[in-house]
């Protein structure tokens, strides 16, 4: 009789142990072991977080273990068990592990020893069969969605209930989700009770009866500095959306400033000498042109098109110097000057903000980090087996994926949603400025290095952004690179994995079919390739997300700052802004209600967050080689993070959005 030693590993989340009977058989070159069972009668056994062994007998020996047979059968009634990994120990002391990190219910799975391998490292069919009948099963779970073309692929579920479990929030994130909407929204509506039957805020200082609880230090001082002109232009480099300004080279037709408009602006200078110095930005919000605005409660919404020009001065801040509120220009559209009275100054900029809002929030956060990231999950699935080293490389940073945007389709993004309540945009408008951005999407546009020298900002000051996301980039660069180098030793290999070549082209020719000039490879040629498309899609799903969500709270409750539509048509002359048509034309107090509890909601820290680079939950790669490139990541990204916080003890503004210890593995809301 021969024993070998098995570890049981349950998970640490809520609900994770079980009261089904597990059933472990070893698998080996000589033959199957006893099945050995684990009687929850007897034994209180694979609780949450336990760590259990037992024994597994062998009338001989099995030679090596080539998988572990996991039967779940169930008792009575749904339970599930969630499986983080398995160790068997041989009797000559060896020790395999055997990863999975998914709920089991009632059926049976065969686990491969955690070796990262590609298709040909493995020598032996029985292997070779395993992964393929992996992916076929795969295949018949995770089906695409393809009846709505100009947008992203995702996946073919109506609901959440609709996906394996394995995809599924646990409870604890399912509770965290389903609630801090509700709650904050729910106390905003209660601090507003003496103005219920009111439509419009009396003031601006009125918005502080929902701010006054807010101890957020950002939100505080984007309250006490949001009218001025070094702030507003602050923002384009280092509040939520810092994806759109860029270097002015021409001034374009549809935008006609003069010198003499923006004289007081330059001062001795022409508009012509400081576009040749590199100091004319612009913000060209081009997208929305001809979006219908929302209607909300039977109240008419406007959105206009802005076009902004900044003017980098002597001492680096980004100041406005031109506004244009739409983009035909005329005499109805007249070109606001810091020059001009206060309040219509103050007024275009709101408009500018409100715009950027509904940019920042459908195309910037929702479509190129959240719904972009939903074709990389799913082509990983069905086309890369459990062992091959770039699943267990990326599915750490798309946990949660499907889960999470089928709730994003269904509470955020529908009819019934709450941004349909609020944004200026409204559905109808979401879904064609969504299909409008998709199609305008390029490979180089979710490459940051690529995308900061497309936009001729990789030199500007004081772009935090900028400076903290390509050390960041660069860090997972190089961590890819080392990881990826394990297993590929040369560009031929790299070539001649059918699995690799399958999913790069399910991802672009099913995931994202309708873009048919973005650049993006259709298939790998080279390791350096793969490498930089693999560090795309690791930075788009952690990093660039954080950059866009996590201030949204931030910069958004603080709501004329920001404002998520406007009530008013713009100005069409100036001289006629008032307080009263300010205020009339802000959101009002419903909708501002609603936007603090949608910035509160996505930006919130959520349960049991997982840093980027920590995979001590999720430790797919069991190879020290692996473990040592993950290691040393981990102390680069500490690195990069008291570097940061070095920084922001100098700044009256911490930049903070993109420090690792804020930044999380993957888009988890």
């Amino acid at each position: 009789m021969i024993t070998y030693k098995v570890t049981f590993k349950t998970g640490r989340g809520e609900k994770a142990g079980t009261d089904n009977s597990v059933h472990c058989t070893l698998i080996g070159e000589w033959g199957e072991s006893r099945t050995t069972s684990v009687d929850k009668w007897l034994h209180d056994d694979l609780e949450r977080g336990a760590v259990e062994k037992y024994d597994v007998t062998s009338d001989n020996d099995l030679g090596t273990i080539w998988f572990v047979k996991l039967e779940i059968r169930r008792f009575l009634m749904e339970n599930y068990w969630f499986c983080n990994l398995l160790l068997v120990e041989t009797p000559s002391g060896d020790i395999l592990c055997f990863p999975y990190y998914r709920w089991l219910d009632n059926r049976t799975v065969l686990l491969q020893e955690g070796k990262a391998k590609t298709v040909f490292h493995e020598v032996l069919p029985i292997f070779r069969t395993h992964r393929q009948q992996e992916l076929e099963d795969r295949q018949k779970l995770y089906r695409w969605n393809t009846q709505c073309p100009g947008s992203p692929g995702f996946i073919d579920a109506e609901t959440e209930n609709d996906l394996p479990m394995e995809m599924r929030f646990n409870k604890e994130r399912k509770q965290d989700f389903n609630c801090s909407i509700h709650l904050p929204l729910a106390d905003y509506y209660r601090r507003t009770l003496n103005d219920m039957f009111k439509q419009s805020w009396s003031s601006i200082a009125d918005f502080s009866n929902i701010f006054e609880r807010v101890k957020n230090p950002i939100s505080a001082y984007v309250r006490d500095h949001w009218e001025e002109d070094w702030f507003f232009g602050y923002q384009f480099l280092n509040g939520v959306n810092p994806m759109l300004i860029q270097k002015c080279v021409n001034i374009p037709e549809n935008f006609p400033v003069t010198d003499a408009m923006v004289k007081k602006s330059l001062g001795d200078s022409k508009l012509e000498e400081e576009i040749q110095n590199g100091n004319i930005f612009i913000v060209n919000y081009e997208m929305l042109d001809g979006i219908a605005a929302n209607v909300i409660d039977g109240v008419q919404q406007y959105l206009e098109a802005p076009v902004c020009l900044l003017y980098l001065n002597a001492a680096d801040d980004m100041i406005p110097i031109a506004i244009q509120l739409k983009q035909i220009p005329g005499k109805d559209n007249p070109i606001f000057l810091p020059s001009d009275p206060e309040l219509d100054w103050l007024l275009a900029k709101m408009w500018v903000r409100s715009a950027d809002s509904n940019v920042h929030q459908i195309v910037t956060h929702l479509l190129k980090t959240q719904l972009i990231r939903e074709p990389f999950c799913i082509a990983t699935l069905r086309q890369l087996p459990s062992v091959h080293p770039i699943y267990k490389l990326l599915t750490p940073h798309t946990r949660f994926t499907l889960d999470t945007n089928i709730r994003a389709r269904k509470e955020l993004l529908s009819e019934s949603g709450i941004l349909n309540k609020a944004m200026a945009t409204g559905v109808k408008g979401q879904i064609l400025l969504s299909h409008r951005e998709f199609l305008a999407i390029t490979y180089q546009s979710l490459c940051l290095p690529d995308n900061l020298e497309e936009r001729g900002v990789k030199e500007l000051k004081r772009y935090y952004y900028k400076d903290d996301g390509l050390q960041i980039w660069c860090a997972i660069r190089k961590f890819v690179t080392k990881i990826v180098s394990l297993y590929y030793e040369n560009d031929q290999q790299v070539i001649d994995d059918p699995e690799l070549q399958a999913w790069i082209k399910e991802l672009t020719e099913v995931g994202l079919r309708d873009l048919k000039h973005y650049g993006m490879p259709t298939a790998f040629s080279t390791v350096t390739d793969l490498c930089k498309f693999l560090t795309m899609v690791i930075f788009t799903c952690s990093s660039q997300y954080a950059a866009v969500n996590n201030g949204q709270y931030d910069w958004g409750a603080w709501v004329p700052n920001s404002p998520c539509s406007m009530r008013r048509p713009p100005p069409s002359a100036k001289g006629t802004v008032t307080m009263e048509h300010i205020m009339e034309s802000l959101p009002g107090i419903t909708q501002s209600c609603i936007q603090m509890a949608i910035s509160c909601h996505l930006s919130r820290s959520v349960t049991a967050m997982r840093k980027l680079g920590d995979y001590e939950e999720e430790e797919y790669f069991t190879e020290d080689a692996a473990k040592d490139i993950i290691w040393a990541f981990q102390e680069e990204l500490k690195t990069i993070d008291h570097t940061i916080r070095e920084r922001n003890r100098s700044l009256a503004l911490e930049y903070c959005h993109l420090s690792p210890r804020n930044t999380e593995n993957c888009i988890n809301l």
